[in-house]
C-alpha cells in the first residue's frame, strides 16, 4: 500500500552499487527441469518467473497461474478518466531489484509532485511539515529532543546490513529459510527483531514515548494499519519507507509485473489452482496441479518444481489443498490484516482538521495518531499514475482525488465528516499485510523437495522489494537444490567468503 514520506528525515546512507547477475554455475548435475509452475502473478510471482528464467535458461517451460489480475496487490482504479494507485504505491531508492526491473523493462520513473504532511490527533495538528527544512529540524528537536536522530541512526544501521543481500545474491548464494536469510544479514539481532515489539526496541534506544506516539505510531498506521506493537524488524522496514527518496512507476507499479512475465517468456494461465499433490517419478517427485480456469474448465498439469507465490493463510481465502503428502500440511499460522482503501473524488472538509478556510490548508496528506475516536488512518491527495508535464496538485478548495486508509469501510456520516461533498467513492478492501504479533514464527520457504513458498518473507516485512528479494532467493535456491550445489546454500560468514572470492 502507500508508504509514508516524511521529508524532514535525514536521507539514508547509500550502500552497494546496483547488483549484477550472478554467473551461471558450470557444474550442472543431471538434466534440467522441463516444467516449472509459479502460483500467483503479483510482484513476488512475476519476479520469481523472471529469476527462474535467468537461472534455468530458455528451454524450461515456466507457467504462471493467476486467478485474478496480474499485479495482485499492485492495482489501480479509474477516476474521471485517470488511473490512481489503490495498492502498493511507492518504492524506496535503495530497492535495487525494483530499480533493475524498471531499467530492464524500459519503464519510466513517475514525476514526483511535492506536498506537505501533518499529523492529526483528533483535535488539532500536532506536527506540521513546512517549506523550510531547517525549521522542521528545529521543531523536531524542540518537541522530541534527539529522538529523531537516534531513530535515523537505528534505521540506517539496519538498512546498511540489509543491503548485504544484494551482494550475496549477486554471487549466487541462497537461503533455505527466512531465519537463515536474516541471520546472514544481521545475525541473531535481526531474528530477535522479528520477535520483539517495535515500541520496546525504540524505548531501549532512548527514543521518547512522545515521539513514538506522535510520529512512529502514525507511520505504522498508514503503512501497515497497525500499532507500535508490531515486530521491530517490520517497523524498521516501514520506517525505511518513510524517507523522502521515494519513487513510483509511470503508468502504474503493476506494469512491472506484466513486464516481468513477458520478459520471462512465461505462460500466463488465468486459473484458480485448487490442489497440489506429489507424484513419484523415478527417484524424484513431480507435482500435479489441479486447476479451474476463468471459464469453469478444469485441468491438471505435472511440474518438476512449484513455487507458491500467494498467501496460504485461511483468512485471505486460500482454497489451495495439499493432497497426498506423507506429512499433511496444516493451515499456516497467522492471519492477514484488513485495510480499506477508499478513493474519493470530491472536496476535502478542511474544517474537520481546524482549517475553516480551505485556501489556508497547506497539506497534501494527513496522518493520525492512535486515538480511539478516529475512524481513519490517513487521508491524502493523490496523483494519477500518468503525470503530464503541466500537471499540478489540486488545491483543497478544488475538487481533488483523495485516498483514505481506514480499518473499516467508511459509512456516509464518516464520509461527510471528511468531505464537504463528493462526486464518486470507490472502495477496495485489501488483505494487505500480515496481522503482526511479536510471538509469531516465520513460515517455511521449503515446504517439500522442489516445492517452495515465497510469501513467508512478508512475516519479516511486507514490501515490494521484500517480495523481490524472496523471489531471487527462491530462484537461486531452486536452482542449487536441483543441481545439488549445497555449497551455495546457507553458508556462514558470507562477507568474508565473498571478499576471498574477489
Amino acid at each position: 500500500m502507500r508508504r509514508f514520506r516524511f521529508s524532514i528525515c535525514v536521507p539514508l546512507l547509500l550502500a552497494w552499487s546496483i547488483v549484477g547477475e550472478p554467473e551461471t554455475p558450470t557444474n550442472v548435475d543431471g538434466a534440467p527441469p522441463s516444467k516449472i509452475a509459479v502460483v500467483g502473478a503479483g510482484i513476488g510471482g512475476s519476479a520469481t518467473a523472471h529469476f527462474l528464467r535467468q537461472h534455468f535458461g530458455p528451454d524450461v517451460q515456466v507457467d504462471v497461474y493467476e486467478k485474478g489480475e496480474v499485479g495482485g496487490r499492485l492495482a489501480t482504479v479509474t477516476v474521471n478518466h485517470n488511473d490512481y494507485e489503490s495498492g502498493g504505491s511507492i518504492i524506496h531508492s535503495l530497492n535495487l531489484h525494483m530499480q533493475e526491473f524498471v531499467k530492464q523493462l524500459g519503464l519510466k520513473y513517475r514525476r514526483n509532485v511535492a506536498g506537505k504532511t501533518a499529523v492529526f490527533n483528533g483535535e488539532e495538528m500536532i506536527l506540521e511539515e513546512t517549506d523550510w527544512y531547517l525549521l522542521d529540524l528545529f521543531r523536531l528537536w524542540w518537541r522530541y529532543g534527539i529522538s529523531f536522530i537516534r531513530l535515523q541512526m537505528w534505521v540506517e544501521e539496519i538498512m546498511e546490513k540489509f543491503m548485504r543481500i544484494y551482494k550475496y545474491q549477486a554471487h549466487g548464494y541462497a537461503f533455505s529459510s527466512v531465519e537463515e536469510l536474516l541471520d546472514s544479514l544481521g545475525g541473531t539481532g535481526f531474528i530477535n527483531m522479528t520477535r520483539r515489539p517495535l515500541s520496546d526496541s525504540l524505548l531501549e534506544l532512548g527514543v521518547s514515548q512522545r515521539f513514538i506516539d506522535e510520529v512512529i505510531a502514525p507511520v505504522m498506521r498508514v503503512n501497515y494499519g497497525q500499532n507500535v506493537s508490531i515486530p521491530a524488524f517490520v517497523g524498521a522496514v516501514s520506517l525505511a519507507g518513510a524517507q523522502n527518496n521515494l519513487w513510483a512507476v509511470e503508468g502504474g507499479n503493476k506494469m512491472v509485473c506484466s513486464g516481468l512475465l513477458k520478459m520471462a517468456n512465461a505462460n500466463l494461465l488465468q486459473a484458480q489452482v485448487n490442489s497440489i499433490s506429489p507424484v513419484p517419478s523415478g527417484d524424484a517427485l513431480e507435482y500435479q496441479l489441479n486447476f479451474t480456469t476463468a471459464t469453469g474448465t478444469t485441468g491438471s498439469e505435472l511440474y518438476n518444481i512449484v513455487v507458491l507465490a500467494t498467501p496460504l493463510q485461511a483468512s485471505i481465502g486460500s482454497e489451495l489443498q495439499f493432497q497426498g503428502f506423507t506429512t499433511p500440511f496444516d493451515q499456516l499460522p497467522g492471519s492477514y490484516h484488513s485495510t480499506v482503501a477508499t478513493i474519493v473524488h470530491g472536496y476535502l472538509n478542511t474544517s474537520f482538521f481546524g482549517f475553516p478556510d480551505p485556501r489556508l490548508f497547506p497539506f497534501a496528506s494527513v496522518l493520525t495518531t492512535d486515538t480511539p475516536s478516529l475512524f481513519f488512518n490517513s487521508v491524502a491527495s493523490v496523483c494519477p499514475v500518468n503525470i503530464s508535464a503541466g500537471f499540478r496538485r489540486k488545491q483543497p478548495q478544488e475538487a481533488g482525488v483523495y485516498k483514505v486508509f481506514s480499518p473499516q469501510t467508511l459509512d456516509k456520516p464518516e464520509l461527510k465528516m471528511l468531505f464537504r461533498s463528493y462526486y464518486s467513492v470507490q472502495v477496495t478492501e485489501w488483505q494487505a499485510y500480515p496481522h503482526y504479533g511479536s510471538n509469531q514464527r516465520l513460515p517455511p520457504v521449503e515446504l517439500h523437495p522442489n516445492l517452495y513458498y515465497l510469501n513467508g518473507i512478508e512475516w519479516a516485512g511486507s514490501a515490494m522489494e521484500m517480495s523481490s528479494v524472496a523471489a531471487k532467493n527462491i530462484a537461486l535456491l531452486a536452482y542449487h537444490r536441483w543441481n545439488r550445489q549445497t555449497e551455495m546454500v546457507d553458508q556462514k560468514d558470507l562477507m568474508h567468503r565473498i571478499k576471498t572470492e574477489l
